[in-house]
């Protein structure tokens, strides 16, 4: 197929997968400005990733992006613009007809290269994808780009959304010190912060960056990375009630018993399960409250960050946008240019000034691969993080990007089907 001149026509589409975060859609209009801006003739985007494209649904970007405006409209703007999924795309041998679905598709909107923004499974997805397209010989470009609040992809120093989660949760943590210590008058209390993070504790460890000149900051931080004591933490929590009235701690939602228990299951949550075989975590911090409540006998509280912590787009970072925007555009410069089978990365140039840079790797050796906290980044004891932690992320946080306020209240740009 072609055009009525004869010559072929350049098509791409852009999906996006997982988790939203604040800036996903920064990268979105990387991907679309970028793509425009070398030519190709339709940019395709992809409603609810590889899950609504095997459904055939798709649009045309440019009935929703009309102008420079819109795109700075769009890179404020949080949750996934072209929706999401978590969907699993089985191994090529146990279901070959969805490839060949996949393929005979990308043929007819005569795709050249397919841009996946998404986390560590859907550079699983683009592994497989691929694959596929070498060995059976079609000619699409398969490229990744980073995006996961959980900053646990490998070989990329940080992942996008992460800084503006970090932020948020930094920020709201020293709100809540400062709430908690307006009632701490002769009553002890103890907040409990449950932060996101299945395996990896970057974000639960952001809430250090709230230790400032007028906050001491959370007193104790429990990781997934380090096994959890529950008599050790009591322990813990004992000590410091000789200290002060108001104590504050931040847990990850996936911390783990020595039995290999998720904390929250003591409660008899995490019952659901997706379709990558995760359970879904929640409880962690209320069920250690009651716990905390029932052997010490103070005012205990619980507080689930949850998805505030990916989609409060008005605290982000502008260094996490402008990376993500930067990533985006970098995918579709790769796929021009002949990579497949790549997930863009962000390389730290230097620390002061901050700088980074966008590079590129294979996908097979950062897909199914999670990034963990070092383990000299958390103190010997295992309930705090180390200044080496706070020197990575702080300069993530960086820098505002104010959004476009109507009556008060931020302004999203809203896919019109």
């Amino acid at each position: 197929m072609g055009s009525e001149t004869g010559k072929a026509k350049r098509n791409i589409i852009v999906g996006q997968s997982g988790g939203p975060t604040a800036v996903i859609n920064s990268s979105l209009a990387g991907v679309y400005k970028t793509a425009r801006e070398r030519g190709f003739d339709t940019i395709y985007g992809m409603l609810h990733g590889i899950q609504g494209f095997l459904d055939e649904k798709y649009v045309d970007l440019s009935t929703q992006i009309h102008t420079d405006m819109d795109i700075e409209l769009l890179k404020r703007t949080p949750s996934a613009f072209l929706g999401s999924c978590r969907y699993k795309l089985q191994e090529i041998h146990e279901d070959p007809e969805i490839y060949e679905r996949i393929f005979r598709i990308l043929d007819n909107l005569e795709i050249e290269a397919f841009i996946y923004i998404g986390g560590n499974d859907s550079m699983d997805t683009i592994k497989k994808l691929s694959d596929y397209a070498i060995v059976k010989g079609h000619k699409q470009k398969f490229l990744g780009v980073p995006k996961t609040i959980d900053n646990d992809l490998a070989l990329t120093d940080h992942t996008p959304g992460f800084g503006s989660a970090a932020k948020y949760i930094a920020a709201s943590t020293k709100e809540i010190i400062r709430d908690a210590l307006g009632l701490a008058y002769n009553k002890q209390n103890i907040t409990i912060l449950e932060i996101m993070g299945r395996n990896a504790g970057w974000l639960t460890g952001a809430t250090a960056l709230a230790k400032t000149e007028e906050c001491e900051g959370p007193d104790l931080i429990y990781l997934p990375e380090i096994t959890f004591d529950i008599d050790h933490f009591l322990e813990n929590v004992k000590e410091l009630q000789k200290q002060k009235e108001s104590i504050i701690i931040a847990v990850s939602e996936g911390i783990k018993l020595d039995d290999g228990r998720y904390v929250c299951e003591l409660s008899g949550g995490a019952d659901y399960v997706d379709a990558f075989g995760h359970k879904q975590l929640q409880g962690t911090a209320s069920y250690l409250a009651s716990f905390l409540g029932a052997e010490i006998g103070c005012k205990t509280r619980s507080i689930e960050y949850s998805t505030l912590q990916r989609s409060a787009s008005h605290m982000a970072s502008r260094v996490d946008i402008d990376e993500a925007f930067m990533v985006g555009g970098a995918a579709v410069k790769a796929a021009d240019e002949g990579d497949t089978g790549k997930m863009v990365v962000i390389d730290r140039v230097s620390d002061d000034p901050y700088m980074s840079a966008a590079g590129i790797y294979d996908v097979h050796r950062i897909a199914n691969n999670e990034r963990l906290v070092p383990r000299e980044w958390v103190n010997a004891e295992g309930n705090y993080i180390t200044d080496e932690f706070i020197n990575y992320i702080e300069p993530l946080i960086q820098g505002d990007y104010q959004p476009f306020m109507v009556n008060g209240l931020p302004q999203h740009l809203v896919l019109k089907k």
